[in-house]
């Protein structure tokens, strides 16, 4: 047992970071359908990459310099996988008339212009965000950098078990989540997993945000129900990306009221 979850967990590290494995692991379907219990353990280890390289940075650099590098060595890490599907997105809806239309761009490689202009807009969304929550608190921006990527990927898993899968199979880069209905308690498994940042920092009053995501989570979904009948892989990186960027918001909102 101990041996499959292990795979599991690698599996979804693999799937989701550019971290190297020296271990040769099985593959399956199966397996990585399992590995979904692991995405918010894998924002954890994410998180905790930036907090690292924030906190070596702002020893010796300002504060805004810190929080660009860190960004960048986030988007090394995970070889950008959230903000390509966020990115196409962006081009598919802003530029696509009709399902089929959507979907089409949606597989082009290519970045247009609605998704050069959303790019652009999240990243500077994320940058002034985390640039006032630093200067404010170094701990606060700890745990924000952890908690975030966690967070918003618990409700990027989250939406696999509400809404349909609707890409082609054959194609998409989400293939196998789509293959069998998911075990619930992989579900309750990534929650307790994005819990673990309040826990240990004891930062309860900004468990007011997870609601704020949440709603962030159930617009996309219609949005996404409502012009494609369900969600594709891009649209799983995209509920990251802006529950990410809620999180961010909310712990702005909660520091001023709160």
């Amino acid at each position: 047992m101990l041996r499959k979850e292990i795979t599991y967990f690698l599996t979804a590290l693999m799937f989701f970071t550019r971290i190297p494995i020296p271990l040769k692991i099985p593959y399956s379907n199966e397996i990585m359908n399992q590995s979904q219990k692991y995405y918010a353990a894998i924002g954890l280890l994410v998180g905790l990459f930036n907090a690292v390289i924030y906190t070596i940075c702002q020893f010796i650099l300002p504060v805004d310099i810190s929080i660009i590098i860190t960004m960048i060595a986030s988007v090394l890490l995970t070889g950008a996988f959230h903000e390509d599907g966020f990115t196409d997105v962006c081009d598919s809806f802003g530029g696509g008339y009709g399902k089929e239309k959507i979907m089409t761009i949606m597989k082009d490689s290519r970045i247009g212009a609605y998704g050069v202009i959303g790019a652009i807009l999240l990243l500077l969304l994320k940058y002034t965000s985390l640039k006032h929550i630093a200067e404010d608190n170094y701990w606060l921006m700890i745990f924000t950098l952890i908690a975030a990527h966690s967070v918003s990927r618990f409700f990027s898993g989250m939406m696999i078990y509400t809404h349909k899968y609707v890409t082609d199979i054959d194609k998409s880069k989400s293939k196998p989540m789509a293959n069998k209905a998911l075990p619930i308690q992989n579900l309750v498994i990534s929650f307790i997993f994005s819990l673990l940042p309040f826990i240990v920092f004891g930062e309860w009053k900004f468990l007011l945000i997870l609601p704020l995501c949440y709603l962030g989570k159930v617009y996309l979904g219609w949005y996404f129900k409502k012009y494609i009948g369900g969600y594709t892989g891009d649209c799983l990186g995209t509920v990251q990306q802006v529950t990410e960027v809620l999180f961010y918001l909310g712990v702005l909102i909660i520091c001023k009221f709160l």
